[in-house]
């Protein structure tokens, strides 16, 4: 094997819709307040009974479908989550049973924010060295089982739902689809966001995060870029972890896109949704026609941990 490709996306979003003027009625803030802070506007909510793997099993049912495969010819499963609350069997296992994938290797990655980016690396390395033909990569959070809806520093930010990816093996003579990936950590700012103990509640030192995305993540980007060997000015699109649209604004301003990239904004009606916003903000764009096929996107994740993972793929 080569490499590997993206064949078809697919996302979900649960139908409860929660805005910035609900939010008013719960916990003191406004929508002023917010949208000036985060650029947030909506976010979805899962049900009480909802779960991780159901919503990460709806966004693959629509990958597959869009992909044209069937479940029996995948033989991995990656699930990117840090709130699913099953330890076994994991959320990738869930996930295979409910599509019927047969015989799969199954598993989950929690780097928090950046797990999509770093479930596609390890996925395209699984492909790239033949230990699979097929695979499933999901990013699926539940964001609202670890919210302090009484903080409004944290409530008004996190959000519910997922995003996937069917990726296939590319043989000799034809391109890769994914290209190398540059990640890592900084471990030293590791508190600066938590979802700590058995009944979690997430924190966060936003200004910590703020000034470490703002001023690290350009530079570690253009890696990715340099990596593939595509110029930023280059790129269709570039589709961030939907964290906050002033970090998001803020990384795009320093990457010297062309005038006419695509930027993924979907934190403004998705909220951030941390393994999920990739996939999901990059699902959207491809459906409504936005990034051409065979272009190159920047796909890029950073948060919890404080992990980082970037790299350029080829819009299916």
């Amino acid at each position: 094997m080569t490499g590997s490709r993206i064949v078809a996306l697919g996302h979900y979003q649960p139908s409860k819709v929660l805005t910035n003027e609900d939010l008013a009625t719960l916990v003191d803030t406004s929508d002023e307040w917010i949208t000036s802070r985060v650029g947030i506007r909506s976010r979805h909510l899962a049900a009480p009974d909802e779960t991780v793997a159901d919503m990460a099993a709806r966004a693959a049912e629509k990958a597959l479908a869009a992909s044209g495969f069937d479940a029996e010819s995948v033989d991995l499963v990656v699930v990117a989550t840090c709130t699913a609350i099953d330890r076994s069997p994991n959320t990738a296992a869930q996930v295979a049973a409910r599509l019927g994938v047969p015989a799969p290797a199954a598993f989950d990655i929690n780097t928090v924010c950046s797990g999509f980016s770093y479930a596609l690396a390890t996925a395209d390395h699984a492909l790239r060295a033949g230990a699979a033909r097929r695979a499933l990569v999901i990013g699926a959070e539940k964001m609202s089982d670890t919210v302090d809806w009484t903080d409004r520093t944290t409530c008004v930010i996190f959000a519910d739902g997922a995003g996937a990816a069917i990726l296939e093996a590319t043989g000799p003579g034809e391109t890769p689809g994914v290209g190398p990936v540059v990640w890592g950590s900084d471990p030293s700012k590791g508190d600066a966001v938590r979802i700590d103990g058995w009944d979690p509640t997430i924190s966060q030192q936003g200004q910590t995060v703020f000034r470490w995305a703002t001023t690290q993540i350009a530079p570690i980007a253009l890696q990715a870029c340099e990596r593939a060997g595509v110029r930023p000015d280059e790129l269709a699109a570039f589709v961030p972890h939907q964290a906050n649209l002033r970090i998001i604004d803020a990384i795009a301003g320093k990457l010297g896109l062309s005038d006419s990239a695509v930027i993924a904004r979907d934190v403004v009606e998705s909220g951030n949704t941390s393994a999920a916003s990739v996939p999901l903000a990059l699902s959207k764009l491809v459906e409504r026609g936005e990034i051409p096929s065979g272009a190159p996107v920047l796909l890029f994740g950073f948060g919890g941990g404080l992990a980082y993972a970037g790299q350029v793929v080829r819009c299916p």
